[in-house]
């Protein structure tokens, strides 16, 4: 635990700590009435509601659209379901500002629905809605699914045969087995809802506004420190709260089921009810994931004279963009950024995976929730941290490029335990005890017995922190050089700018921002077994 306490000690909770004192302690005191101030104000009174329940509509909405697709998933074997898997994960690595700017683009002043129908929902609650459902759809899909996949379908059928209905059987037997991976696919969606930035930011328009959106505001445009460090708290309250109850049903999960083989319990679908459920799925897919992601190529290729190259070609140049250096470059530095970021995520995920495989009480279940902190706590606050923190010798990085990796591990470490994890507890103890009779040393017998029956979940773990770092967005935007841009900070500023030029090259880095993020998971699907148990 030694290396992932001091990585998580020195860049992250250190910089979260120092924006907390500079806004609460700004002459050497602490000013602890500045909360009850702050949180007395009408205007963040509204925030914290909005935010609230805003993420709860959300985490509904997205159960009761996504639950249909993880029993398909988990249940069902058709042509190209690896790639459909690999396609509904897509919007979750993308940068939540490229699933605003897609959703503008779709239901947005002359957007799809606006042409078509005349009709706009940007600036509207349902906007930001939908584009939460696109966004953590494969959160519910892969976290229910994978659990669903793994039940005995045998106790259903059992419980038909004593006489019970269907919908009974369901209600009785499956569902309180599902009851956990529902409950924690519930909160993780609610997690990333309630900390939304960019996509409220891009639809919400001026009146709305969630938590981190003010964070932003209060810090970056009003330099309000004080108010922005009593938000953070609070956000840091309610995540810890959120996490502390997602912990338990994990824990809850893992020890009170008995799974089978995945593979045993998949099969082609019969009848008609099953080919019509199936339908649905792919028409829900369709429409709320493949549309959004079609505008985004559509308009990448529209250009003033018709369709062409015309904006993929004038990423070439630098001249009167918004960079020191050709917009293309953001392409090779995020490819290095998140390269160095995987390795980063996991070597410390992997560590700190491998300590809490030891059970050892409430300490490591404490650093269990704290892993899952940077998940929750703004991005926004993490990357101001870092700016004046990281800049005293022997941590003065911040005129490196090493601090943009740095900031991607943070978010890269939760996806590279949370995959570990199960897969580790799975090997039976007596292998390792087995070795060390025979002479083994405790590194030969990781080496021999461990590492063969982890390597691929290993390797679905880096791919999952290779994505993620491609995506990250809220911190990245503090602390990337303009000669040095990632894809997602380009994307922001190229729209941050007016002209048509920079809209379609915004499109244009976003589609090639998705291809990549769609052939990573690919790859991971073709190396992703069915006894793969981990919740990403």
């Amino acid at each position: 635990m030694a290396l992932p306490v001091a990585f998580f000690g020195v860049f992250f909770a250190y910089p979260v700590a120092a924006i907390v004192a500079r806004g609460l302690k700004p002459d050497g005191s602490w000013r602890f009435g500045r909360i009850t101030e702050v949180l007395g104000q009408s205007d963040i009174q509204q925030v914290l509601w909005f935010t609230t329940w805003q993420a709860l509509a959300s985490t509904a909405l997205t159960l009761l659209v996504a639950l249909p697709g993880a029993y398909v998933f988990a249940r069902f074997e058709f042509r190209g379901k690896q790639v459909l898997r690999a396609v509904v994960t897509v919007p979750f690595v993308l940068p939540t500002v490229v699933v605003g700017t897609a959703f503008l683009a779709l239901i947005g002043r002359g957007g799809l629905f606006d042409e078509l129908w005349g009709m706009r929902l940007d600036t509207t609650v349902w906007a930001i809605l939908l584009a939460h459902v696109f966004f953590n759809y494969a959160v519910v899909v892969r976290t229910v699914g994978g659990l669903w996949a793994q039940l005995d379908p045998r106790q259903e059928e059992a419980a038909r045969m004593l006489g019970a209905s269907r919908a009974r059987a369901w209600r009785t037997v499956t569902l309180p087995a599902l009851a956990p991976a529902v409950a924690a696919a519930a909160l993780m969606v609610f997690l990333f809802t309630f900390t939304s930035f960019g996509v409220v930011q891009i639809l919400g328009g001026p009146a709305y506004s969630t938590l981190e959106v003010e964070i932003y505001r209060q810090t970056a445009q009003l330099l309000d420190l004080p108010t922005a460090a009593v938000l953070t708290l609070v956000q840091f309250a309610a995540v810890g709260a959120v996490l502390a109850v997602h912990a338990w049903t994990v824990r809850r999960r893992e020890s009170a089921l008995k799974l089978v083989d995945a593979s045993a319990t998949v099969r082609r679908p019969r009848g008609a009810g099953q080919w019509s459920l199936l339908g649905f799925v792919l028409l829900t897919v369709a429409l709320l994931i493949l549309l959004p992601l079609g505008v985004l190529v559509q308009r990448s290729f529209d250009g003033p004279d018709g369709f062409g190259f015309l904006y993929y070609e004038t990423l070439r140049s630098a001249d009167g963009g918004a960079f020191l250096v050709p917009a293309i470059d953001a392409i090779g530095n995020s490819l290095r950024y998140a390269v160095v970021a995987t390795a980063i995520a996991v070597v410390i995920g992997g560590l700190a995976a491998a300590a809490l495989t030891r059970r050892a009480g409430r300490l490591v279940r404490g650093f269990d929730a704290l892993l899952m902190l940077p998940l929750g706590v703004s991005a926004v606050t993490v990357g101001f941290g870092f700016l004046i923190t990281l800049d005293e010798p022997p941590l003065d990085l911040r005129a490196s490029w090493f601090l943009v990796p740095l900031a991607q591990a943070l978010v890269g470490v939760p996806f590279v335990v949370r995959t570990m994890l199960p897969v580790l507890r799975a090997v039976d103890g007596r292998l390792r005890e087995a070795a060390a009779v025979l002479g083994a040393s405790p590194l030969r017998a990781w080496r021999e017995v461990d590492f063969p029956l982890v390597r691929r979940a290993l390797l679905i773990a880096a791919g999952f922190a290779f994505a993620v770092s491609l995506g990250e967005f809220g911190a990245t935007v503090f602390i990337a050089r303009p000669d040095n841009p990632t894809l997602p900070v380009a994307v922001a500023r190229l729209l941050g700018r007016a002209g048509d030029l920079n809209y379609g090259q915004a499109m244009a880095l976003s589609t090639i921002l998705m291809l990549v993020c769609a052939v990573s998971l690919l790859l991971l699907e073709r190396l992703r077994t069915e006894r793969t148990t981990g919740e990403f």
